[in-house]
């Protein structure tokens, strides 16, 4: 399995009023690491034929993270897709070397030119496995 790594620092944009990074801005950074894999691993003929669209967050909140602070996102493909989705899962570690957030997301695969649903073939997902 390919799992692909990210440091993130939280600027003071990132922080909530209650002085920690907020979970919108956690969900943004989840959707930033996938495509970043993505366009780190995929061949250029599939990124130029597919794009990628969400439809599913699951997120656990184990921690916070202030302005400053920099966190390690790692991201991976567990298991094969399903016609033209898969999930992927997310984790970000503070550097105490505690988990911060966790995430299961459940990306699907469109084709550029037709807007349509594109089931995920074996030479596209490789790279992932």
């Amino acid at each position: 399995m390919s799992r692909f790594v990210q440091a993130i620092t939280a600027s003071a944009a990132d922080i909530d009023e209650l002085g920690h990074v907020n979970n919108a801005v956690w969900v943004r950074w989840i959707q930033e690491i996938a495509v970043a894999h993505w366009i780190a691993q995929a061949l250029p003929e599939h990124r130029d034929a597919y794009f990628w669209v969400v439809t599913r967050h699951e997120v656990d909140y184990r921690g916070n993270v202030g302005v400053g602070e920099t966190v390690t996102g790692e991201t991976w493909v567990a298991a094969a897709p399903k016609g033209a989705r898969f999930d992927r899962a997310v984790r970000f570690t503070g550097a105490d070397g505690k988990v911060k957030v966790e995430a299961v997301t459940t990306w699907a695969m469109l084709d550029r030119v037709t807007g349509k649903l594109a089931r995920v073939r074996d030479e596209i997902a490789a790279p992932f496995l």
